[in-house]
């Protein structure tokens, strides 16, 4: 299958999805939502994956064990890269974003003490200026309101210090584009803006030596 992009049939599939988010709606959508919706971004996955690395798609029911919402699926669907990436297409339109978004308690400290260091966190302070003057949004799943514990509250890169992940991120609304092969140039684009800070973060940073329960 050649990545076409994804059809109206997406947005109409996800909009139901979010008015009525049940089991029978599942049901009598299903088919759209593997040749629509899973189709195409297994498709783009695919043509992606020698530059990028293999990608998993999460699956589309929700764990609602520790969560106060008990809407069983997923509003939009999305997928990672071994590099990094990450891309999600919903009612809303395509995102796409690459790095780490939350850092587990050990990359975090080797994270901060990497930016703290000129000689290593002046190059990322480069990175992340020059990822935004490409149109991203640098973000993380949070921030600390102050500097972290034993770093200055003046130290001249408290913003990235204070970060607990470290992700590019793009979101486009819908577009006549999204239905066509120019959401894969889209994609592109960031992943490979974003190449500098994915870079930076293995070499710093590097997998986590916790492992954690893929519960995606």
């Amino acid at each position: 299958m050649i990545f076409q992009g994804w059809t109206e049939a997406v947005l109409d599939f996800y909009e139901g999805l979010e008015v009525d988010n049940s089991k029978s709606y599942w049901q009598a959508h299903k088919t759209v939502y593997e040749e629509q919706v899973l189709g195409p971004m297994e498709a783009l996955l695919a043509e992606l994956s020698d530059e990028f690395g293999e990608a998993k798609i999460f699956r589309p029911y929700r764990d609602v064990r520790f969560s106060a919402d008990k809407t069983p699926y997923k509003t939009q669907v999305g997928a990672t890269f071994a590099s990094h990436g990450y891309v999600q297409v919903s009612a809303d339109g395509l995102a796409v974003a690459s790095g780490t978004y939350v850092f587990a308690p050990d990359q975090l400290a080797r994270y901060r003490r990497a930016v703290a260091l000129d000689v290593t966190g002046e190059p990322l302070a480069k990175t992340v200026d020059q990822a935004r003057a490409a149109g991203l949004t640098i973000t993380a799943a949070g921030a600390l309101t102050t500097a972290p514990r034993g770093y200055p509250r003046d130290h001249p890169r408290i913003e990235l210090l204070r970060m607990k992940g470290l992700v590019t991120w793009k979101q486009w609304s819908v577009e006549p584009w999204l239905a066509t092969a120019e959401a894969k140039d889209k994609v592109v684009a960031v992943l490979r803006a974003s190449v500098p800070l994915v870079q930076w973060l293995d070499v710093h940073v590097g997998s986590s030596e916790t492992k954690r329960s893929d519960r995606d």
